[in-house]
């Protein structure tokens, strides 16, 4: 605790006596200060106790005193301490008045203590109050330490840094969850500042902020060096927090930082083998892929999973997702393999684990995000996604991916699940400009013929299709007579440069037609 009136009036040496603010002597005394200028307020800071003899001072005037004591008052003077038996045989009772009525405390200083021992004795407490602290900052340190190397986890670490603030702590992953709390109670409590959380997040580490209400004072301190925090790190307390608890937290958050970073290097080495394992299963060799993920990967490769392949616009879109999923794994204690391949990254994650759930809701977050002028946001994702498969069957299903990816991108969508391409209709995908492109191609010299007044190739074409080449049904489809539309589609073979009789014609040419169809309501 820093020196206060209370114990400077305690201080045998110095003899001090209480004439005003007996009420007051808890005040915290920052430092000592000599003055006798008229008005010192300019040159205080607040804190200070004043030490004064009135030798400027119409300390006999009521009026002048009054002023004189509210504007130390207002400036957070501590109190004023007045040396009797100087320029004054006693205090003033201008001045004792004018300090009741302020409620400004007031001390007598006898004339055998000097000011420079009150200086002294005031920089003595500051100095010890100091050591106290740092004293205690550098046993927090080492406790904290040591819970940091015994390799269980942060609960303990955060039980310790709890015992030091006298208050609570809280870790938090790079989604805002909370990873642990202690005492357990404050688990409820750190959950609500989730949001706070998400907006340290997104600011360069390190970065801190305060918040609270009612219940308490929170500082919410960002972890990492990088350009984006790996967690966070939450303490409560009653109130602000003073130099040894300033330093338990301090060493709490280089201490978790360093975990974080430890972590990183882990996830790097993993990472590369994960990147071994995937190799394998590509090549179909899981029997060999099995044997190279062992205890990390092996879990995984026993049951269905899921391999998807997403996409961003800036590898901040890579951070956000990949964060969220490998938070959502390790929160359920899920394997999940996920390596970098160029411009996207490929992940294999349990079929109907969080890990796949957390990216879904993150890809239906952004989904249900207003679009923001000039495009995409650098956070945005595109993900495709397979069927559910086993170790002999990730060839085909990153073909899968692949192709809902490539469904994603042209739909805008930030997911798509392949089963949405086996169990739907083909024709969604015809609203693509390239197929607009081809069809336009294919049928431009049959529409340019129907423009000039020779003839309804087009709609004589498309009921021919429709009804499988059978004349008889085409022609009362149309009303004409089957001959008349026998020569029409001579007409559109000798056009088109191409047979009928050819299956994949006739499929390019009903794609084509169904492509204009598709694109004549957004013409109109």
């Amino acid at each position: 605790m820093p020196p206060t009136l209370a114990s400077l009036v305690q201080h045998s040496a110095l003899k001090l006596t209480v004439r005003a603010g007996a009420d007051r002597l808890d005040t915290p005394v920052r430092w000592a200060h000599a003055s006798e200028l008229a008005d010192p307020v300019p040159y205080m800071d607040g804190g200070e106790l004043l030490l004064v003899t009135a030798t400027n001072l119409d300390a006999e005037n009521a009026e002048s005193m009054r002023r004189y004591v509210r504007r130390l008052a207002g400036a957070g003077v501590a109190g004023v301490g007045f040396a009797v038996g100087v320029n004054y045989e006693d205090i003033p009772a201008a001045l004792l008045d004018a300090a009741e009525e302020a409620g400004l405390p007031l001390l007598e200083v006898p004339r055998r203590t000097p000011f420079l021992a009150i200086s002294k004795a005031v920089s003595a407490a500051i100095a010890a109050d100091q050591y106290r602290a740092v004293t205690a900052g550098f046993e927090a340190q080492r406790e904290l330490t040591k819970a940091a190397l015994a390799g269980d986890g942060p609960a303990d670490l955060l039980a310790r840094l709890a015992a030091h603030i006298d208050g609570w702590a809280a870790l938090y992953d790079t989604s805002g969850a909370v990873l642990a709390a202690a005492p357990d109670w404050a688990a409820r409590r750190a959950a609500r500042l989730t949001p706070d959380v998400e907006r340290l997040r997104d600011r360069p580490a390190p970065a801190s902020v305060v918040v609270g209400d009612s219940e308490d004072r929170v500082e919410l301190q960002s972890l990492g060096t990088g350009r984006r925090a790996r967690g966070a790190l939450a303490v409560g307390t009653g109130a602000a927090l003073g130099t040894a608890e300033r330093y338990a937290v301090h060493s709490a958050v280089a201490l978790l930082t360093l975990t974080t970073a430890r972590s990183r290097s882990l996830q790097g080495a993993e990472q590369r083998l994960g990147a071994a394992v995937l190799r394998m299963l590509l090549a179909g060799q899981p029997d060999h892929a099995r044997a190279v993920a062992g205890d990390l990967y092996g879990g995984l490769l026993d049951a269905p999973f899921r391999l998807l392949i997403a996409e961003a616009a800036a590898p901040a879109g890579f951070d956000l997702l990949t964060e969220t999923m490998e938070a959502a794994a390790a929160r359920s204690g899920e394997a999940l393999l996920m390596v970098p391949e160029g411009e996207r990254v490929v992940v294999l994650a349990a079929d109907g684990g969080t890990a796949v759930a957390a990216c879904a809701s993150y890809a239906e977050a952004q989904d249900d995000r207003a679009p923001r002028e000039g495009g995409a946001e650098d956070s945005d994702v595109v993900v495709g996604l397979s069927a559910p498969c086993g170790p002999i069957a990730v060839s085909a299903a990153y073909k899968q991916a692949e192709q809902a990816l490539s469904v994603a991108r042209r739909r805008g969508r930030a997911l798509v699940e392949h089963e949405e391409l086996a169990a739907g209709s083909v024709l969604p995908l015809l609203a693509d400009d390239a197929v607009r492109a081809f069809a336009d191609g294919m049928l431009r010299a049959l529409y340019e013929h129907d423009a000039k007044g020779r003839g309804d190739l087009v709609a004589s074409l498309r009921a021919w299709l429709s009804r499988h080449g059978q004349w008889d049904a085409a022609a009362a489809d149309l009303g004409v007579h089957r001959h008349t539309l026998r020569y029409r589609m001579r007409r559109v073979e000798e056009i088109l440069g191409r047979s009928l009789d050819d299956p994949d014609v006739r499929m390019e040419l009903w794609l084509a037609l169904k492509a204009t169809e598709a694109a004549a309501p957004a013409e109109a």
